[in-house]
C-alpha cells in the first residue's frame, strides 16, 4: 500500500526544535543566522546566561585554589559548561550546513515508500522519543536538587548559592543575594536545556541515518517477481537505491563533519565530570539534597553517552544490513546488467559505516562499555 502522504521527520523532534528555538539556537525556517533581532537574542541569552556563568566560576577558582574540595566541586560542573560553550559554538557556525540537513532530510528520495515502511521506522523514532524523555527527566532532577538544597538544608541564612563561583560585589546582603541566587538558576537552566538538546539532536540525527538503512533495505529485499520485459524497470529501481545510499552516506558524512569535534569534547569531560562526581559523592553528606543533586547529574552524563553510543552503534548495524538485504533480494531473475551492479554495490558495502569522533573512536555500546 503506498504512503499518500509526505512524511515529516521532523515532527518527532519539534520538541527538540522548540527548546533550541527558545534558546535562541534556531533561527525561523530553514534560514540561519542574519542581522537581526533574533540574532540579538541568542547573542543576549549566550553571553548573559553561559559566558557569564562560565566565566564567574573559573574567576572563583582562583579564590579556592588551596580548597580541594571546593575546587573539584567547581570543575565537575564548569565542565560541562565550558562543553556547553563549544557546543555551542559549533551548532552556530554549523547552523547552515544543519539546516540543509533538515531539507535533505524531508527530500523525496529519503521518504518512506509505503506504511509498511513508515511502520518499519516508527520503533526506532520512539525510542528516541523515549530515550529523550529519560535524559531531560534527569537533567530536570538534578536542575531541581541544585536549585533547591540551599534552601532544603536551611544554608540560606548563610547566603549559600547554589554554585561557588565569584561576583564584583557582596552577595552576602539582601537583595543581591537573591538576585544572583535567580541568576545562576537561569544560568544553569538556560545551560541545560541546550546541553541536552544539542546532545538529543545529535542522536536524533544518528537515528535519522540508522532509519534510512531500514527503508533503504527494505527496497533492496523486495526485487521479486519481475518479468523478462519489466528488466528495464528493475535495473531502474536498483539504480535507485544506489543513489539513495549514496545520499544516506552524504547526510552521515555531512552531520559526522558537523558534530565530531562535539563528540569527542563531551567523551572527554564526561570522563572527567564522572571521575570529580564520584569524588564529590564521597565527600557530602550521605542522602543529602547536595547527595541526590549529584546523583542526579552522574546518571544524566551516564544517559547522555549512552545515548550518543546506540544511535551510533545503531548506523553500524543497520549499514551492516545491506549487502544481506542484496542478497535476500530476487535476484536470479534480473537482468545480467542488473546482477553486476548488485555484485559491484555488494562489495561497496562490505565495510559498514561508523560514526566517529575526529577519527579517534567510534559512537559503539563497546566503547560506550570502555
Amino acid at each position: 500500500m503506498e504512503a499518500k502522504e509526505k512524511f515529516d521527520w521532523k515532527v518527532t523532534i519539534k520538541i527538540n526544535i522548540w527548546m533550541l528555538k527558545l534558546a535562541g539556537l534556531w533561527p525561523t525556517g530553514d534560514e540561519t543566522y542574519k542581522r537581526n533581532l533574533y540574532s540579538f537574542y541568542t547573542s543576549v541569552c549566550v553571553a548573559l546566561f553561559l559566558v557569564g556563568h562560565v566565566f564567574f566560576q573559573t574567576v572563583n577558582l582562583y579564590f579556592i585554589r588551596n580548597d580541594l574540595q571546593a575546587v573539584t566541586g567547581t570543575i565537575f560542573i564548569l565542565l560541562t559548561d565550558i562543553g556547553c560553550g563549544l557546543k555551542t559554538y559549533c551548532l552556530i557556525k554549523n547552523m547552515g550546513i544543519l539546516k540543509q540537513l533538515m531539507v535533505t532530510l524531508n527530500s523525496d528520495i529519503f521518504q518512506p515508500k509505503s506504511t509498511k515502511q513508515r511502520i518499519l521506522v516508527e520503533p526506532s523514532l520512539s525510542f528516541w522519543k523515549t530515550i529523550y524523555k529519560i535524559f531531560w527527566s534527569m537533567a530536570v532532577s538534578a536542575l531541581f536538587f541544585w536549585s533547591v538544597f540551599p534552601i532544603l538544608d536551611k544554608s540560606v541564612k548563610d547566603y549559600r548559592l547554589p554554585f561557588l563561583a565569584w561576583y564584583p560585589y557582596n552577595t552576602k546582603v539582601s537583595p543581591s543575594y537573591e538576585i544572583t541566587y535567580v541568576y545562576q538558576i537561569a544560568s544553569i537552566s538556560f545551560i541545560a536545556v541546550v546541553n541536552s538538546n544539542i546532545d538529543t539532536l545529535i542522536a536524533a540525527l544518528n537515528m535519522y541515518i540508522g532509519t534510512q538503512f531500514d527503508i533503504l533495505c527494505d527496497d533492496l529485499r523486495n526485487f521479486h517477481n519481475f518479468t523478462q520485459c519489466a528488466a528495464i524497470s528493475v535495473n531502474d529501481k536498483f539504480i535507485n537505491c544506489l543513489l539513495h545510499h549514496k545520499k544516506i552516506l552524504s547526510f552521515a558524512a555531512n552531520t559526522n563533519n558537523c558534530f565530531d569535534w562535539i563528540i569527542f569534547l563531551q567523551f572527554f569531560t564526561s570522563a572527567i565530570s564522572i571521575a570529580l562526581t564520584m569524588f564529590q559523592l564521597t565527600v557530602v553528606v550521605p542522602l543529602s539534597n547536595e547527595f541526590y543533586s549529584l546523583l542526579s547529574f552522574g546518571n544524566a552524563i551516564l544517559v547522555e553517552i549512552f545515548m550518543y553510543c546506540w544511535f551510533g552503534n545503531e548506523v553500524e548495524i543497520k549499514s551492516s544490513n545491506v549487502p544481506y538485504a542484496v542478497f535476500e533480494s530476487d535476484w536470479i531473475e534480473v537482468s545480467e546488467e542488473t546482477k553486476k551492479n548488485m555484485i559491484i554495490f555488494v562489495l561497496r558495502c562490505q565495510k559498514p559505516l561508523k560514526i566517529s569522533a575526529l577519527n579517534l573512536f567510534y559512537l559503539s555500546l563497546e566503547t560506550f562499555m570502555k
